[in-house]
């Protein structure tokens, strides 16, 4: 087993998305923390603002109760509109405020991420074509000064105010899906502002290519941006409906496009290798979203986490 990399899950993984109309059935964060703990994993993320205690003292008991690390938290904001850049300033260092805090509480060594994203399925455009998107779809240079600006005010003021870093999450319905619109997003930012978080799910489907290679591609063509991993599976068979069929992003969460680890087609064993030789010693964060009729959150949480021990995590 690998000593350098834990293994984490998320809010999301037990039904609890950003997206209206994509939320699974309800369940509470104390019993959403407690199967999280049950099936083996030892960090976990934030989720949607208010899913879990605001208050650091009662979200680090809750923590400290069950020996699980905060390892960051989610916040998607509207970045090519201009007018969006001030409230999510706001929201994002409420939100740092909030984990760095618990951090300072507990006893974990790694300090959380503030994980950037922009504001994803907002665009009926982009939302439409997720998986498919090509060049002319893309940010002009004007709209991508805009985008780019307001993620670096954003992560300048997170790092003032609390010290943290930020990660960008490059996702699927977003303007930043394909490998060409990270690769630019991340020429336009500055380095020591903001790093990557690359998710392998997102990566394969907004690159369109599900052959066994291409996560492990990604990784080596942004390896020097690379602060944090999201593991997520992609499931080519059904991915490759979607695209035929021209179904939208929220179509293809629902057909579980991003399926159990192990059932798609990201090579998990090529990227533990990969994160190995990289002398990676952070967490991989497990992210399955599952919706009513897709199965049970606690059921898949176990069945990831017994595959991710199968390689070597």
């Amino acid at each position: 087993m690998s000593l350098s990399i834990q293994v984490g899950n998320a809010p999301c993984s037990w039904g609890t998305l950003e997206f209206e109309g994509l939320e699974g059935d309800a369940i509470g964060y104390r019993q959403m923390l407690d199967e999280l703990v049950d099936t083996g994993y030892t960090g976990t993320e934030l989720g949607d603002w208010g899913y879990m205690p605001t208050n650091p003292d009662e979200l680090h008991d809750e923590l400290a109760s069950r020996r699980l690390s905060m390892l960051g938290a989610f916040v998607p904001v509207a970045l090519m509109n201009p007018d969006s850049h001030s409230n999510g300033i706001a929201t994002a260092i409420k939100t740092a405020r909030l984990i760095t805090d618990v951090f300072k509480l507990s006893s974990q060594t790694n300090r959380p991420f503030l994980i950037l994203s922009d504001e994803n399925g907002a665009s009926p455009q982009r939302t439409a074509n997720a998986g498919r998107i090509t060049p002319e779809l893309g940010l002009p240079n004007d709209q991508w000064n805009i985008f780019t600006s307001g993620a670096e005010q954003i992560a300048s003021a997170v790092k003032k105010e609390t010290g943290l870093s930020t990660v960008f999450h490059h996702h699927c319905a977003g303007h930043v899906e394909t490998p060409e619109e990270i690769d630019e997003f991340l020429k336009r930012t500055d380095p020591d502002l903001i790093q990557l978080v690359f998710d392998t799910g997102h990566y394969v489907f907004g690159a369109g290519d599900y052959s066994a290679e291409s996560a492990v591609h990604g990784l080596d063509r942004f390896a020097a941006r690379i602060g944090y991993i999201h593991f997520k599976d992609c499931s080519s068979i059904t991915a490759t409906d979607i695209i035929e069929k021209k179904q939208d992003y929220f179509t293809a969460v629902k057909r579980g496009v991003f399926c159990q680890l192990g059932h798609g087609c990201v090579d998990f064993q090529a990227v533990v290798e990969w994160l190995e030789k990289q002398d990676y010693r952070g967490w991989v964060l497990v992210e399955q979203d599952v919706l009513p009729g897709m199965g049970q959150p606690k059921e898949s949480a176990l069945n990831n986490r017994d595959y991710l021990k199968s390689i070597g995590i």
